[in-house]
């Protein structure tokens, strides 16, 4: 396989893997799969939350292409999308877990629009604690937050997670 095609192939894999995301993030996980994901959307206890396992379920099919195409003689175009399949998972890892989620400590602070635009699209995505009404389900690629706020009021804000300090503020009303 000359060089360019593969790095094609590569490239287009990433970029086919957002669309894959958003698709097994929006009807899966927040379908069917929500026994998985709804730990994503509770405060964590520990290192690690059910979620998880979707990272090992995505893995899965990245592992065979790679050893495939690199120890099976499958067809190369195998190891090049195994490859692009495994990068999405790295960057993804990056972006959601260290950046947003900071499962590994870091000092990082956003500075472009670019990142702020995407920290912001994923914590209004879990301003939803619950399977429905949730908003923004890609992860590379996310709608402008003005938006995303936008639609979470038109749905009447169903699910949004209270303020914090809220319900201690409705509380020392009802005593006042």
């Amino acid at each position: 396989m000359p060089i360019w095609a593969a790095i094609l192939l590569f490239v287009a894999t990433v970029l086919f893997m957002e669309g894959f995301a958003y698709v097994m993030h929006r009807w899966v996980m927040h379908g069917p799969g929500w026994f998985l994901h709804k730990s994503h959307h509770r405060a964590r206890v520990g290192n690690w939350e059910l979620n998880d396992l979707y990272a090992v379920i995505f893995a899965v099919p990245s592992i065979i292409l790679l050893l495939g195409g690199v120890q099976l003689g499958w067809w190369p175009g195998a190891t090049w999308i195994g490859a692009g399949v495994a990068a999405y998972g790295a960057i993804y890892f990056g972006f959601h877990d260290v950046i947003v989620h900071k499962r590994v400590g870091h000092r990082y602070m956003p500075r472009s629009a670019y990142m702020k635009r995407i920290i912001q699209a994923h914590r209004l995505h879990h301003a939803v604690e619950t399977k429905h009404g949730t908003v923004s389900f890609g992860f590379l690629w996310a709608p402008r937050p003005e938006a995303l706020k936008a639609e979470l009021h038109r749905r009447g804000n169903r699910g949004v997670r209270a303020a914090r300090g809220a319900d201690a503020k409705a509380k020392d009303r009802e005593v006042a």
